[in-house]
């Protein structure tokens, strides 16, 4: 039987193995669209400290803004990758990729928070 549906994207994924259960690429999605979410609301914070000049001290604020920015942006491409590495091994019946950047993720956000919080108290 011919499909006629346009090739799916990226290729890297899903040119092979056997297309898994759909509840399990479906969670993945969902997965995937936390840490998006998670990113946006990163920025968010971002643009709130900018916003409301918090804390008043111009150099700490940009540190913090920068800092919370770069996160947002390491979380977004990890997310992705994530996504992709967990399809392809769901396809190809591989064991799931292990998941190290927790710590980075949680360690950077402390950073931030306890800058923050010096901040406040400093300065």
């Amino acid at each position: 039987m011919h499909d006629d549906r346009p090739p799916r994207r990226p290729h890297a994924v899903y040119d092979v193995g056997q297309e898994p259960d759909p509840r399990f690429s479906l969670a993945n999605e969902r997965t995937f669209l936390a840490w998006v979410r998670t990113s946006l609301a990163i920025v968010a914070g971002a643009v709130a400290l900018h916003s409301l000049k918090v804390p008043e001290t111009v150099w700490v604020r940009q540190v913090l803004v920068i800092a919370l920015l770069a996160i947002a942006c390491v979380v977004a491409v990890t997310a992705s990758t994530r996504w992709a590495r967990t399809e392809r091994a769901m396809r190809l019946r591989e064991p799931l990729p292990g998941f190290g950047f927790v710590g980075v993720f949680s360690g950077g956000i402390v950073v931030v928070a306890v800058l923050l919080a010096l901040a406040f108290v400093v300065f």
